[in-house]
């Protein structure tokens, strides 16, 4: 990385400590609720309008780069004023002091899963379960209605939805998304608004290139070197998950669910409370390889099985976010880039919609007073607005409820 690139915004010129990024943004991920979407809210109104570190229009190009690429859009932003702010450090303080407080509560949640024994504790756990129904629920209806608004977007929706019912696994859901992307750019190419304005950031296109190769040698090297280490078999499926995700947190849990569930490392009962827990704390939702990394049945778990699937599920996310800063400018100006990626996303709603019913929804729902616990959560969040960890707290409530009664 260099900083001797042209600036185009002078709000980039301040510059400041590792500390001062670590302050702010370990404030943020000890407050920060509400997904992706709200934590974009809570950058704006601390970094841009009170801090100002950045102006609008400047925070507006960043955030429209990390919707584009995979990763955790929110932490990519975070990440990259971290970058903008104290350099590299910089960088590094963001994303430790947003993760951290969710990632270290999720792993004692993980430690202590074991003890809930009992109609109390399993009803908590099953609580959890049914809440993750709701919460996916609300994404795939929000996602859909932002992301398929047409009949072209629907549609590659739908044949997404085929394509991982017909193929299991995550070579259904690459799939998806590959011909989701070819779909949009045959589909899609002129619709939306031209875009006018520019963005540059201080990454050397050599810089760049470096980083985008780094992403394909681990994305294409770690599968053969990982055969014969089961550390890095961890570390490779958490980031193939990483690497994969378009579209918001919420989409790593298909992707998560066919690396670690499908192989026999967690239980579909483990994964879905994990999830559900996951909702009630701040913080990015990727940290929720946090607590699958504690609880994998095999070693490396526990805490160095947290600190390796939280790196390694992470880091692609960067690694193209420094890959492509330097392109980016000039590739979505073009009409073939815009159709590529809304066809992408259209994909992804219908991934996530399949990952709805199954696993979300088949391990979950069991009876009647499942679904109705479900049913209450989801018009929690829909129509009261609730805060998800409030509903998480309902549910685990109603899940005790169940237990007693059955």
């Amino acid at each position: 990385m260099t900083e001797a690139s042209t600036s185009r915004h002078e709000e980039d010129a301040a510059k400041g400590s590792a500390g001062e990024v670590f302050a702010a943004f370990f404030k943020l991920g000890l407050t920060s609720f509400g997904g992706p979407i709200a934590h974009l809210g809570y950058f704006r109104d601390e970094l841009v309008l009170r801090r100002k570190w950045i102006g609008d229009q400047g925070y507006a190009d960043l955030v429209a780069l990390c919707q584009f690429l995979p990763g955790p859009a929110s932490s990519q932003v975070g990440f990259a004023l971290g970058l903008l702010r104290g350099g590299p450090l910089g960088a590094a303080a963001a994303w430790a002091a947003f993760t951290l407080p969710s990632a270290i509560l999720l792993m004692l949640f993980a430690l202590g899963a074991a003890a809930l024994d009992g109609p109390i504790g399993s009803g908590i756990v099953h609580g959890l379960k049914v809440v993750a129904v709701a919460i996916v629920a609300q994404a795939v209806w929000g996602m859909a209605r932002n992301l398929c608004p047409d009949r072209e977007r629907a549609s590659i929706a739908l044949g997404a939805v085929l394509i991982v019912i017909l193929m299991a696994g995550s070579l259904g859901q690459i799939t998806a998304i590959v011909v989701g992307a070819i779909a949009g750019l045959l589909l899609c190419r002129n619709q939306g608004a031209a875009i006018t304005h520019h963005i540059s950031f201080p990454v050397s296109r050599t810089s760049g290139a470096i980083f985008l190769v780094l992403f394909f040698i681990l994305l294409f090297g770690l599968p053969i070197l990982a055969i014969n280490s089961q550390g890095l078999a961890v570390f490779d499926s958490f980031y193939r998950a990483g690497s994969l995700v378009f579209g918001g947190g919420h989409v790593v849990l298909p992707l998560l669910e066919s690396e670690v569930v499908r192989s026999g490392w967690v239980s579909r009962d483990q994964f879905l409370a994990g999830y559900g827990a996951a909702q009630a704390v701040p913080g990015p939702l990727f940290t929720f390889a946090a607590y699958l990394g504690t609880v994998l049945g095999t070693e490396p778990n526990g805490l160095l099985g947290a600190g390796i699937a939280l790196v390694a599920i992470f880091l692609p996310g960067f690694l193209l976010l420094l890959g492509v800063i330097p392109f980016w400018d000039s590739f979505r100006q073009h009409d073939g880039a815009q159709g590529l990626m809304r066809g992408t996303n259209a994909a992804v709603v219908g991934i996530l919609g399949a990952a709805l019913y199954d696993p979300v929804f088949t391990s979950a729902i069991v009876g009647p007073y499942d679904f109705a616990l479900a049913l209450t959560c989801f018009v929690l969040l829909m129509v009261w607005r609730l805060p998800p960890w409030v509903v998480v707290v309902v549910a685990a409530f109603g899940g005790v409820l169940i237990g007693l009664a059955s």
